[in-house]
């Protein structure tokens, strides 16, 4: 079994807090010592409370899956003797209500990825997305839909 862990860490600072009128602003600490500045959302709490230029959990969230995909796809590719140039995904996540209940219900994935040589054919790219996303291990861990779409 492996184990991950992130610090999270939120201070209130000068204010009011009761009224909810604080700062969500907090910090993702990683064990390898990166340091995110976090926030909720400015979709769900309005600004000045929400910091819209940190990372908020939906975006990570998104950003996490797509990562997780890319890693097996490239992974995938390499043994098949493919050499990929350069991979960038365009993802999107949707939040609906969903019997009375907001969620990530949805995430679409959008690779765009460069070759050395000759490109594989459309089959056997979506293909190896087939499988890096049945390898993906947030895949494996969440009941959102994740869809990859290579239009």
């Amino acid at each position: 079994m492996t184990t991950f862990s992130a610090e999270v860490s939120w201070q209130r600072g000068e204010g009011s807090f009761t009224d909810g009128k604080y700062s969500r602003g907090h910090v993702w600490k990683f064990d390898g010592g990166l340091s995110v500045p976090a926030s909720a959302s400015p979709h769900n709490v309005p600004l000045p409370y929400a910091v819209a230029e940190n990372v908020d959990p939906e975006e990570a969230y998104v950003a996490a899956l797509s990562s997780c995909h890319m890693l097996f796809y490239l992974w995938l590719a390499s043994k098949k003797g493919m050499v990929v140039d350069s991979y960038v995904d365009a993802a999107t996540g949707i939040m609906e209500k969903i019997d009375g209940k907001m969620l990530v219900s949805r995430v679409e994935l959008k690779p765009a990825v460069v070759y050395a040589g000759e490109a594989p054919s459309r089959e056997t790219e979506k293909k190896l997305h087939h499988e890096a996303h049945d390898l993906c291990f947030l895949a494996n861990s969440v009941k959102t839909k994740i869809d990859v779409r290579l239009d």
